[in-house]
């Protein structure tokens, strides 16, 4: 699998000379950010949607109780004050005063719990917080109590990962978008200036008040220096670079690799990588449609799995600096990586070949989603594409924007009418560091699950351990198994690690080190 064979066909415009958009106003404006995401905001409900570009959205929009730092521990964020009992099974939180959402009304304890309760029902370590839960209550419009039936030490980590919007909001079904985009984080949502395509607008919260530590990474103080954000989609790359390196963009996030060395001997342009972990690239099955629901077939499928064909399809000459291989469900830099299960892939096409011969697959069309506006996930769903029909699978490659395709893979059609049978993308690295945090390990019938995969209840009671560990050389033994029955079901298949640099004008500063765009901090020195 050459490299050239399927990038040439993603990115047909890099090789070009960089053409010259005529973008918004704001060239020199040291009030406006002008921001070119990878991905379109398509679906802005963070709770809704497990996107990357959501989740970017949300910090932007929303605060958070606790938000993790550099090290990847938590720290108070909406919270002022903590107390924890002497057995540790009540924990009651304070928020910090003078705290108000967008439309003027304060924030109260209620809207935390009512936020708690929404999140719980998508997000793993949040169901499993509520799950070890007796009660949850509001004492007051500052206080909220969790009484626990058992210890839990991780409970700051877990609601890291609650967005606080107010209560009418948040008694949204988890399983319903949202339609209304009110928090109490740094920036506003302009609603009237978002469209699904084109961009979003932010404006600074001038009554959100930081706090006084230093900012590391999601936690300390949020300080919004600009007045206004603005998000423009590009999907092509090649204008989108070009638009850096004339100044009409200040900040694009992820250029398309080929792009970088270019970008990197542009005057006036900085290349950085902030992330620590990285992206774990995957290939996810559609378990509940034919012939996905046969693990045999799925088997196949992993053991003709290559991850260098991936990692070198994306990051070409980029590979040994940006990529790796040997990756299994966890990210080589977590405490809880490890080799185990990967001799199942072989990157052997004949054998996969045998396996799907023997499996009992019957022809049965096979829709691959592959997004048209993010090249990183289109390329290695061309390499994936190939490789399938390498194997004797009726592959149909089916090209869509981003947000349609992310509402395609929420929908529960079959094939026939519309549904779709596997896509790849890829996951950041801090939400899949650990058995508590990595929602794509999750089964159907778990709240936080994805309807696509069937129950494992062996799986969940290794989770289950995983927290009841002593020690933790006892959780990596139980990571270990988690990862060995985890790819001998092949719940996905990992397709190597991926660190995507981000490219800006050098005057801008102050970036938090996240593995994702954040924007306090961030400020223009001219």
């Amino acid at each position: 699998m050459k490299r050239r064979t399927f990038l040439a066909a993603a990115t047909t415009a890099a090789a070009a000379p960089l053409s010259a958009p005529a973008l918004a106003q704001g060239a020199g404006n040291t009030r406006v950010l002008r921001f070119v995401p990878h991905a379109d905001l398509a679906n802005p409900d963070p709770v809704w949607s497990t996107t990357t570009v959501a989740a970017m959205h949300s910090y932007l929009v929303w605060d958070r109780l606790y938000g993790l730092d550099e090290n990847f521990q938590p720290q108070p964020q909406m919270v002022g004050g903590q107390e924890v009992s002497d057995d540790g099974l009540t924990w009651t939180l304070t928020l910090r005063p003078g705290q108000e959402h967008h439309d003027g009304e304060r924030v109260r304890a209620i809207d935390a719990v009512a936020s708690i309760e929404r999140t719980k029902r998508r997000q793993p370590l949040v169901e499993t917080l509520m799950n070890a839960t007796e009660e949850l209550v509001a004492l007051d419009d500052n206080r909220l109590r969790f009484r626990l039936k058992k210890k839990f030490p991780l409970l700051p980590m877990a609601l890291n990962d609650v967005v606080v919007m107010p209560e009418r909001i948040a008694k949204t079904d988890a399983f319903t978008q949202i339609n209304e985009y009110v928090g109490s984080g740094p920036y506003r949502f302009v609603r009237d200036q978002w469209r699904a395509g084109a961009g979003a607008v932010y404006v600074r919260n001038e009554k959100y008040q930081p706090r006084s530590e230093p900012i590391s990474m999601w936690a300390g103080g949020k300080v919004a220096h600009f007045d206004r954000v603005e998000w423009t989609t590009m999907p092509d790359p090649s204008t989108a670079a070009a638009a850096l390196q004339r100044g009409e963009i200040d900040w694009l996030d992820f250029p398309l690799i080929d792009l970088v060395p270019q970008l990197r001997r542009a005057p006036g342009v900085t290349v950085n990588l902030f992330d620590q972990l990285g992206n774990i690239m995957s290939l996810f099955f559609n378990q509940h449609q034919p012939p996905f629901d046969n693990a045999k077939v799925r088997r196949a499928v992993l053991a003709a799995v290559n991850q260098q064909d991936y990692v070198d399809a994306v990051l070409g000459d980029q590979a040994k600096e940006l990529g790796g291989v040997g990756v299994g469900v966890f990210p080589p830099k977590s405490p809880f990586a490890s080799k185990a299960g990967l001799d199942l892939m072989v990157a052997n096409i004949a054998a996969a070949r045998r396996m799907v011969s023997e499996s009992g697959y019957k022809g049965e069309p096979i829709v691959l989603m592959s997004p048209s506006d993010i090249a990183s996930i289109k390329t290695t769903s061309m390499v994936a594409e190939a490789m399938m029909k390498q194997i004797g699978l009726n592959v149909q490659f089916t090209s869509l924007d981003w947000g349609t395709m992310i509402q395609r893979r929420n929908s529960g059609e079959p094939v026939e009418r519309g549904g779709w049978s596997s896509y790849t993308t890829s996951w950041t690295g801090l939400s899949i560091n650990t058995p508590a945090t990595h929602l794509p390990l999750r089964a159907n019938g778990r709240a936080a699950s994805a309807w696509w995969r069937p129950t494992d209840p062996e799986q969940e009671k290794l989770r289950d351990a995983w927290f009841d560990a002593p020690d933790l050389a006892a959780q990596k033994k139980i990571a270990e198994d988690i990862q060995r029955r985890a790819l001998e079901n092949v719940m996905f298949a990992p397709l190597g690690l991926q660190f995507n640099p981000t490219a800006y004008r050098s005057n801008l500063t102050g970036f938090a080190r996240s593995g994702f765009a954040v924007f306090w901090g961030v400020r223009k020195t001219a």
